[in-house]
């Protein structure tokens, strides 16, 4: 891919971040709202909030280009938990946080490949959430898919250096300033 055109790419890609991240907000809403009652997920709440977390590399380039200053200037938390947590356990990035980050504590489902003949359906929700109703037998809309938004950052991705898809530690933000 031509240098000119990567460059253009890149000076959309926050934008495009933006736009996906409000229509990934959108199709939570109802979601969470539908979950309300069993959601402990508040302000200060990090159980979710893990080290070792990764990004496709076009969320890690939208967080350094919102982010530089908090990325040059401040460390990040200590090891054990998101290296953008504060010392309160909020969240330091939390309008541009990535998209893993925007469906944690709501029911997931996806689907996996068993063998090469074989689907299975998986699905999961935060111990923190696991009151009422048993996540197994929620109707599937009314729990948040995973697969479809992850391959749309994926051909965000490719479509920014065209290269494999590549994933990035969170922490190495921090170490690349």
């Amino acid at each position: 891919m031509n240098h000119n055109r990567t460059s253009i790419l890149q000076t959309k890609i926050p934008q495009l971040i933006r736009q996906f991240y409000d229509r990934v907000d959108q199709l939570v809403a109802p979601i969470a709202q539908m979950h309300a009652e069993r959601m402990q997920c508040r302000k200060g709440c990090h159980e979710c909030c893990q080290d070792e977390l990764t990004v496709f590399e076009v969320e890690a380039l939208n967080i350094r280009e919102t982010y530089p200053c908090l990325l040059s200037e401040t460390p990040p938390h200590q090891q054990g938990k998101c290296c953008f947590l504060d010392e309160n356990g909020s969240c330091r990035i939390y309008e541009s946080r990535p998209y893993v980050c925007r469906t944690q504590g709501l029911p997931l489902r996806w689907i996996d490949e068993i063998d090469e003949d074989q689907l299975a359906e998986f699905r999961d929700i935060c111990p923190l959430n696991d009151s009422g109703q048993p996540v197994e037998t929620l109707d599937p809309e009314d729990c948040w898919t995973l697969g479809p938004f992850e391959q749309e950052l994926a051909s965000m991705q490719v479509s920014l250096n065209g290269f494999p898809l590549r994933r990035v530690p969170l922490r190495s933000l921090f170490q690349q300033q």
